[in-house]
């Protein structure tokens, strides 16, 4: 054991997960901001969250919507709910958080999150200070074909860090899938939401708190 730099997914490893509530109040937002007053509750749904660009331009199709202008839309609204969430303490870290403190090793973070909403996050809650490199999403559609469990955010990160041996931490198989795509060893994490949860692929490690992340790592 022992790792040149640690990286973790962010929501439902760092900070508690975004309701779906907020994800459909973003979504519908969304909607009503390219001038869709009554979109179709299946296309909500299907905007709210894990969206692909296939889905993603048959819906913007049924409205006469361009899809680009619907992504934008799209990605600002749910951001703006889910910063609406953490101010109101609804959307908050683990109560483990301050383990980052004690790794020896450098840390970064993925994320398939926007990347407005995770430096809202970490600004809000002061957790930049740990963290050497951050990626997540731009408010692009190029950015749906380029998240997990695509490699790309996390060989970036890889990159910046300046390692070859580094260790992902995630809470869905993407994120598994994710690190042995870019050739780096994956942790899944058993994080309340994930304590049943099968995996169709199999992670190098499991643990259940960012201190045995720690002593994996370090």
């Amino acid at each position: 054991m022992g790792y040149e730099a640690v990286i973790f997914d962010n929501d439902g490893v760092l900070l508690t997960l975004t309701s779906m509530t907020a994800h459909r109040e973003g979504a519908r937002e969304a909607f009503d901001r390219v001038g869709v007053a009554d979109p179709h509750p299946d296309h909500v749904d299907e905007m709210s969250i894990g969206v692909s660009v296939d889905r993603l331009e048959a819906v913007c199709s049924a409205y006469d919507v361009a899809p680009e202008t619907f992504w934008s839309a799209r990605d600002a609204a749910i951001s703006e709910a889910q910063c609406d969430e953490m101010t109101a303490g609804e959307k908050r870290p683990y109560d483990d958080i301050d383990t980052l403190a004690d790794f020896d090793s450098p840390l970064g973070v993925v994320s398939s999150n926007q990347q407005a909403t995770v430096d809202f996050a970490f600004d809000h809650f002061g957790l930049s200070h740990h963290f050497e490199t951050v990626h997540a999403r731009e408010p692009t559609i190029e950015s749906l074909e380029r998240k997990k469990p695509r490699p790309y955010y996390v060989e970036r990160a890889v990159e910046e860090l300046g390692v070859s041996d580094a260790l992902f931490v995630g809470d869905n198989e993407s994120d598994v899938r994710a690190a042995h795509n870019a050739g780096i060893d994956s942790a899944f994490i058993r994080r309340p939401h994930r304590v049943d949860a099968d995996l169709g692929v199999t992670p190098d490690y499991e643990v259940w708190t960012l201190d045995d992340v720690r002593t994996i790592a370090d």
